[in-house]
């Protein structure tokens, strides 16, 4: 009440003075109300400011939580900054290194390459001035590349052929005999022929696949000149004929002359002397069967071996022979035995003479060379090759690293030495070269100290080319 009411008031009211003391009470409690209502608008506006202060101090935090946010995105694409620059110094450092190592493989690659233009041009020198001629197909088989010796070959000029294909060839007439052989032939491996290109000249053409693992490149021809070869072998057969056919007249002479002292026709002779013309008349016939080998290898290198081709049953041929060598056989103590076909076999063009003397020396061979208890089988029968002939038997067989010389002039077996040393070595090429000129082919299959087996197969139709002997 104190509170409410002041002291000048309640002095009043002390006096008696109510109504003036109601009337201030109201104007009091006017003021009073009006203070109360400004305290009210006051209080509402202080609200209304902490309302608006706390917006804006929520807005205030929202904008700070925003720019620490954005510091804290700031701050880390400062470090991923930070990183790729380290990676960006790193990047070029490497590829300032990497700059080096180009600089320095490019210098390399520039010393290989004069290196390499260095050697080609050696190679290219090497092949300018080789001996022999060089020819050089694309896959296309369009001349890529002559060298000097081919273009004095065949008297052409490199600017005239290269890129030519082997039809535009053929119109150069130097060339047409090459480009003949090389249509003839799918180079698919080596291969070499003889090619004379005029009378004083023969080259010996190679052919040789280029590959590339499995890719074909095209191919190398290399022309070497064999007409010096030639000549001198010629010149050899030539001798070597002469000289037969002059040794073959005294010889004949000296085996009639004793063929006619052990008949008894000059006079009786005593065992001794008899002995001792038997032994010449033998080394005689040796001579003679020497003289003969050389006369038929001069035959065959001049290419008039063959002469007498008509249509003969091979069974009788061979019959023939194998007749003719029993009586060897058993002095020898070899079982020889002629497995005739089960039907007969059609007729071949051969020369009878030629064939026999090649079934001859299979057959001499087989009986020398097997020893006495051994066994040699003489077969023939009817294939898609042809009329095949086999002759096997258990003697001693041909070493395994000899075995490619077999049909070479004057080769004999080492361990056949050994054995016989009586034999010219020209048996097998002779028979080889009979049996080719036919058109037939030979073959042999061998294991030393087992036996062999030499076959060879003749065409039933034709028997080849024959030339006549002049």
């Amino acid at each position: 009440m104190e509170n409410f009411f002041n002291k000048k008031t309640i002095s009043e009211m002390e006096e008696g003075k109510p109504q003036k003391i109601v009337h201030k009470i109201s104007r009091d409690r006017s003021e009073r109300e009006k203070e109360l209502q400004e305290i009210d608008r006051i209080a509402k506006t202080l609200a209304r400011r902490d309302l608006e202060l706390l917006e804006i101090r929520k807005k205030r935090e929202s904008e700070l939580k925003k720019l620490e946010e954005k510091t804290e995105e700031l701050q880390k694409t400062g470090e991923l900054m930070e990183r790729w620059l380290k990676e960006l110094k790193s990047a070029k450092k490497n590829l300032e290194d990497s700059r080096t190592a180009v600089m320095n493989i490019l210098e390399d690659v520039d010393e290989a390459r004069q290196k390499a233009e260095e050697e080609k041009n050696k190679t290219l020198t090497i092949i300018n001035n080789f001996a022999d001629g060089l020819l050089v197909f694309n896959k296309e088989n369009s001349l890529a590349f002559v060298n000097p010796p081919a273009e004095d070959f065949f008297k052409i000029k490199k600017k005239e052929v290269v890129n030519k294909s082997l039809s535009e060839l053929a119109s150069f007439l130097s060339l047409k005999p090459l480009i003949i052989l090389l249509e003839k032939k799918e180079i698919k491996q080596v291969y070499r022929k003889e090619l004379s290109i005029k009378e004083n000249l023969i080259l010996e053409v190679s052919t040789i696949p280029l590959k590339r693992e499995e890719e074909r490149l095209g191919v190398l021809v290399i022309l070497h000149d064999i007409t010096r070869e030639k000549m001198i072998e010629r010149m050899k057969t030539e001798f070597v004929s002469i000289a037969a056919h002059q040794l073959r007249t005294p010889l004949s002479a000296i085996k009639w002359t004793l063929r006619m002292l052990l008949d008894g026709d000059l006079g009786g002779l005593n065992q001794e002397q008899e002995n001792f013309v038997k032994k010449s008349y033998e080394s005689n016939e040796r001579m003679i069967g020497l003289i003969n080998d050389l006369l038929n290898v001069s035959r065959i290198e001049e290419g008039r071996y063959l002469y007498k081709p008509t249509l003969e049953r091979l069974g009788d041929v061979v019959h023939f022979v194998i007749n003719s060598y029993q009586e060897e056989a058993r002095k020898r103590k070899v079982n020889l035995e002629f497995k005739k076909p089960e039907t007969e076999l059609p007729k071949v063009s051969i020369d009878v003479e030629k064939t026999r003397l090649a079934v001859q020396n299979l057959l001499d061979n087989a009986i020398k060379y097997t020893l006495p208890g051994g066994k040699v089988t003489v077969s023939l029968k009817n294939t898609k090759k042809g009329i095949e002939f086999s002759i096997k038997d258990t003697g001693v067989g041909i070493p395994k690293d000899q075995q490619e010389r077999v049909f070479a002039k004057f080769f004999r077996g080492a361990n056949i030495m050994r054995m016989e040393t009586e034999g010219s070595g020209l048996g097998l090429f002779i028979t080889k070269n009979i049996i080719e000129a036919h058109g037939g082919k030979i073959w042999f299959e061998s294991e030393e100290g087992k036996g062999s087996t030499f076959y060879f197969a003749l065409p039933i139709k034709s028997a080849g080319k024959f030339l006549k002997e002049t």
